[in-house]
């Protein structure tokens, strides 16, 4: 029997199937619950190993696991690179179809399929960002209340040990009053559950070497090592230090037609949170002695935002070697040669 390549336009509560013959034939299109039961009825009458796409959509997880298991040979379909023309008709009947055809004729944009393992430590890494993310509102919030009342911050972190005595002492009126508390007492709470995530993270990875082989570069700690551990994954997976660069969206838009070429700016179109890690990182240190001069010449030339993104990728690809070797060698040569 020819092999089956399978479509699956995958939604919260139910999918659409489409199974396709080799040639293109469509062989049935099935309505199903997502419900493990119900997707394992449909993958019995696909054959022996079918191909199967599915989008890298909301809880695609179980579903690709279940698929594994189930002996397919899963494509996890890129979002951001799917186009879907002008088609007059676009329902879930045709995006299946596509699915399916995409793979069969070798022009699926596929995204990669991280293992169990890896997912559940993005799991704690992107919810520690969620949750810095959130804390950051509230003490947008404190601010806010503060100047409704006309009250200055007389330090620039309002929330170090002398902004905190400050915020002890205002005399606000009771409900501004009642709002602070609240905040501050909410504030604490993410600063447990925050610290609770970073000493789980560097507990389950103390042991890794490429985690502690990142962190020998200037800017990067435990908590931005943990970061590029966990977006990046299996670094083998890139050829060369340029192609993660250009997988974290951190290399120029590309467009050539003819003799006409134009580069733009940054693509932007990788891990957002492993972006905002590398700037981070560099923000202070500018990438530590090695690195240094680089940002002050680019950012005298061209400013610092470009400096900024030029030595992000400069950083990338140190991590790169460490996250694939245990060791960054231009680093811990460079005190020898010093």
């Amino acid at each position: 029997m020819d092999r089956q390549y399978v479509g699956i336009d995958f939604h919260r509560r139910r999918s659409v199937i489409v199974r396709l013959s080799s040639a293109g034939e469509r062989l049935a299109v099935h309505r199903v619950d997502n419900d493990p039961f119900a997707l394992s009825a449909v993958m019995g009458e696909a054959g022996t190993a079918p191909a199967v796409v599915i989008e890298a959509t909301y809880g695609w997880y179980w579903a690709v696991d279940l698929l594994q298991d189930l002996g397919a040979a899963v494509h996890l379909a890129s979002p951001k690179s799917l186009n879907w023309g002008e088609r007059r008709v676009k329902n879930d009947v045709a995006d299946a179809t596509d699915f399916a055809d995409m793979l069969r004729l070798g022009r699926l944009p596929e995204a990669w399929i991280a293992p169990p393992a890896l997912r559940e430590l993005r799991e704690l890494v992107r919810y520690r960002a969620k949750l810095v993310q959130l804390r950051s509102g509230l003490k947008a919030q404190v601010h806010a209340v503060m100047a409704k009342e006309g009250v200055l911050p007389k330090h620039v972190d309002v929330f170090c040990a002398a902004g905190q005595r400050q915020l002890d002492g205002l005399e606000l009126g009771r409900n501004y009053a009642i709002r602070i508390r609240s905040l501050r007492d909410l504030i604490d709470v993410y600063d447990r559950e925050i610290k609770m995530l970073e000493r789980d993270l560097h507990q389950h990875l103390k042991g890794h070497r490429g985690y502690r082989a990142v962190q020998a570069i200037h800017g990067v700690g435990p908590t931005i090592a943990a970061i590029l551990v966990g977006e990046i994954g299996d670094v083998t997976r890139f050829p060369t230090p340029a192609h993660l660069c250009s997988w974290a969206g951190l290399t120029p838009l590309h467009r050539e037609s003819d003799t006409k070429t134009h580069r733009g700016r940054i693509t932007k179109q990788g891990s957002r949170l492993l972006r905002w890690a590398l700037i981070e990182g560099i923000s202070r240190y500018h990438g530590g002695p090695v690195l240094a001069a680089k940002y002050r010449t680019i950012a005298k030339r061209r400013g610092v935002n470009k400096a900024r993104v030029a030595i992000a990728r400069q950083v990338l690809t140190l991590a790169y070697y460490g996250l694939r070797d245990g060791e960054i060698r231009c680093l811990a040569s460079a005190p020898a040669a010093a």
